[in-house]
């Protein structure tokens, strides 16, 4: 059964990122890439990071996207309007694509490991939470802080930007 749902979201979350590039509208595309984000956490749910499954929903389902949004809805962008398909350039993707689909199946096959099935984890003793908080506040503390100070620059300046003029 796990077996089964791990495919199902896989395949969903594959297309919803397929979506992503395909949608005229951004914030259609914005949607599917909020789908893709939580096929994605189901994708860690079904693997036992359950930690890491709900932070996938809170920090990039959540907070990113309406981040996403907010500067789509501020630069007020509109869907791409529908040009002609150049049959060379659709062709010439399709070939790329094929070999490195072709080169991807060909280097997991030649891997000894790609044989063998996974190892089960061992269980952490003090469990996900202590452990990810642990390393982040205690080794991490300043590029978590600088991090943080260059998302509120990159706001700051995405509202400078789209600010317009009074006369």
């Amino acid at each position: 059964m796990l077996t089964i749902l791990f495919w199902v979201l896989s395949v969903l979350m594959l297309g919803s990122a397929v979506a992503v590039v395909l949608f005229r509208n951004p914030v259609n595309s914005a949607m599917s890439l909020v789908f893709s984000f939580l096929a994605l956490a189901g994708l860690y749910i079904t693997l036992d990071a359950f930690f890491i499954g709900i932070i996938q929903v809170l920090v990039y389902a959540g907070a990113v996207m309406v981040l996403f949004l907010f500067i789509i809805m501020l630069l007020d962008l509109k869907a791409e309007a529908r040009r002609t398909l150049n049959l060379a350039a659709t062709a010439g993707g399709v070939a790329v694509l094929g070999g490195f689909a072709l080169l991807i199946v060909q280097v997991v096959k030649s891997l000894p490991a790609s044989a063998q099935p996974f190892h089960a984890l061992p269980a952490s003793a003090a469990g996900d939470v202590a452990g990810v908080g642990t390393a982040l506040f205690s080794g991490f503390n300043l590029p978590f802080q600088i991090i943080g100070v260059l998302l509120l620059v990159a706001t700051i300046g995405v509202v400078v930007l789209s600010r317009r003029e009074l006369r």
